[in-house]
């Protein structure tokens, strides 16, 4: 049947595609939970999507995936040596107190290493790095930031491991294309021109348009605007608290109001690790809204002390045992999608969340029924053991200040030691990227024999080979190569195909490409690249045989342009790791990334013209 020329079965994918886009944009359901949903209605629509149950879950199975899952597994091998950890220590000892050299070194070393190892991992060891270096340079921590993150996203079409759209891109080029697979550093010529183009523009126009959100030197306190929400309550002779635990406190209080500290004379105790009962003359730091503190103050009987103001000094003078510090939630911690009351960080880790920085907006109050979201910025009263167990984990990405000074009191090796099975772990991944280069076997069967070899070797345990997989990405990759299959199955790419083919009547072929390239750009922006370079290659792989064009030009721009996504925060997922540590407003990765995408737009379409032909 057909409606205006457009098979049913086409209609049928392409409603699919709509919803798949909607809620993508909207993350109303985690991306992952929508990929599952996909795979759901490819099977059970199976007479309109015509690939039935076993080519829905066909993704699991596709060697794009295999691959990802295998080169997280060797990037976590890699992180474990501690060289990433250690090279971050020597850029900020060589360009400590020049903010240029900051810039330059920032975005000079994470462009290359993003070329062969994930680069979310890369740039989550460098936030911390970066920010103490900002801090040291006399520089706001923003003009740094979103440099290392454009930075990581150029790094990642240097090589073929570069970024999972790479593979993916390879994966279509086998199949779609009588060439067979993209070799290791097939486009690595390219991706050098677009870091290098990419580094000048950063050091320059970038560097310009970057704003200073965060000052510099910034109280904690005052960056999160808290001063109205802590506060400094003595307790009197008549007041109720008397004899009373912290935690018996809380239990009678029906206000929103957390007690962080009990200072007493010269000790502080945190509230969260002692038991210690309130006595006459102790003075409690709580944090709550001005009308809770202020309710809070008259019930109990207690008298504010209106000329001692809470400040970051408070947290980390010689007396208290416990800090701030900022961190960052990362896109596959445990912690996402709970409530802070769920993940109970008070409980089990003695650690309090004051605030919560999302997309610019702050959160200081009603904490407890706020769900965590990858690229939060949260505000922590914590202590030194709970910082160690989250920088383990992975959980949260803390950003702890001073860290560059506590190098020069203990010692290179005491902050980032080596790893004895460093040289092993090395020696592994050389020889998986050599393996594949010289063709000597296939990239997934090079990447499955790395973590065979690091997991035997000792380099990597089996739990962290397993956790350091983000398998919402995995189920992201599992759900939408199916729904690419479906479109192509059903006509529905040669049907888009078709119309953005009609703009050749009045374009040059070149212009055309270039048109591929701005469009999956765009797309990738507001979805994620791995959806869009699923949905865009089979378009782009059709309309070139129409145009009797070049297929492996039109493959190679739409996996340029899936892989740089510069213009939005969820664009990629390094922007979304340093948008709440840099302070950034959303129109930010516009003004910076929007000149910088269009001017690779043409680099790019340009070089692959040059180096691969149009014809």
């Amino acid at each position: 049947m057909l409606v205006e020329g457009v098979s049913t079965d086409a209609l049928v994918v392409f409603a699919l595609i709509g919803v798949a886009l909607v809620l993508f944009v909207s993350e109303v359901i985690p991306n992952d939970v929508t990929a599952i949903g996909i795979i759901f209605a490819l099977a059970a629509l199976e007479p309109w999507t015509q690939i039935g149950p076993r080519g829905a879950i066909s993704g699991f199975a596709n060697t794009a995936t295999i691959t990802i899952v295998a080169m997280y597994m060797l990037s976590a091998g890699i992180q474990n040596t501690g060289l990433v950890q250690r090279l971050g220590i020597h850029l900020a000892d060589f360009t400590r107190g020049s903010d240029r050299r900051a810039l330059m070194a920032t975005v000079c070393t994470t462009g290359p290493i993003a070329g062969f190892i994930n680069n979310t991992p890369v740039v989550a060891v460098f936030i911390p790095m970066i920010s103490d270096l900002a801090n040291k340079s006399g520089i706001s921590p923003s003009k740094l930031l979103l440099p290392l993150s454009y930075a990581a996203i150029l790094g990642g079409t240097l090589t073929l491991v570069g970024t999972s759209t790479n593979l993916l891109a390879s994966e279509f080029a086998a199949t779609l294309l009588p060439r067979g697979p993209i070799g290791m550093f097939e486009f690595t010529a390219l991706g050098a021109l677009i870091l290098t183009i990419g580094i000048v523009y950063l050091m320059t126009a970038g560097k310009w348009l970057t704003p200073s959100r965060i000052p510099v030197d910034a109280d904690l306190v005052d960056e999160f605007d808290l001063e109205d929400y802590l506060a400094q309550l003595r307790v009197g002779t008549e007041s109720r608290v008397i004899g009373l635990t912290v935690d018996e406190l809380n239990e009678r209080t029906e206000f929103d109001i957390t007690v962080l500290q009990i200072r007493r004379d010269a000790e502080v105790f945190v509230a969260t690790a002692t038991d210690q009962r309130l006595e006459s003359g102790d003075v409690l730091v709580v944090h709550g809204s001005l009308q809770a503190v202020n309710r809070f103050r008259e019930t109990q009987h207690l008298s504010q002390l209106v000329r001692q103001e809470v400040t970051e000094e408070t947290f980390v003078e010689e007396a208290a045992p416990d800090t701030l510090a900022k961190a960052v939630v990362p896109e596959d911690s445990t912690f996402i999608g709970e409530t802070l009351a769920e993940a109970r960080l008070q409980e089990f880790h003695r650690t309090t969340v004051l605030a919560i920085r999302r997309e610019g907006e702050l959160i200081r109050t009603g904490l407890e029924e706020i769900r965590l979201e990858a690229g939060d910025l949260v505000l922590l009263q914590t202590d030194p053991d709970a910082i160690r167990y989250f920088s383990e984990t992975w959980d949260l990405v803390v950003i702890e200040e001073g860290a560059f000074d506590r190098l020069l009191e203990g010692g290179l090796e005491e902050i980032a030691p080596l790893s004895p099975k460093t040289p092993v772990a090395v020696a592994i991944m050389v020889g998986v990227v050599g393996a594949a280069a010289l063709n000597l076997v296939s990239i997934v069967v090079a990447a499955l024999g790395g973590v065979f070899l690091m997991v035997v070797t000792g380099c990597l345990s089996s739990a962290d080979a397993y956790d350091a997989v983000s398998w919402n990405i995995i189920f992201l990759l599992a759900g939408v190569i199916p729904l690419g299959l479906a479109m192509e199955a059903t006509g529905g790419a040669a049907l888009i195909a078709e119309g953005l083919v009609a703009t050749a009547d009045v374009l040059p072929l070149l212009a055309v490409l270039l048109l591929f390239y701005i469009v999956t750009g765009l797309l990738s922006n507001v979805i994620t690249p791995v959806a869009t370079v699923v949905l865009m290659i089979p378009v782009a792989v059709d309309a070139a045989i129409r145009l009797d064009a070049n297929g492996f030009a039109f493959l190679l721009a739409v996996m340029f342009a899936s892989a740089t996504s510069f213009m939005t925060p969820v664009g990629y997922q390094t922007n979304l790791m340093v948008y709440g540590p840099g302070g950034y407003e959303f129109t930010d990765f516009l003004k910076v990334g929007g000149p910088l995408q269009f001017l690779l737009a043409v680099v790019t379409t340009i070089g692959i013209a040059v180096l691969w032909g149009l014809q």
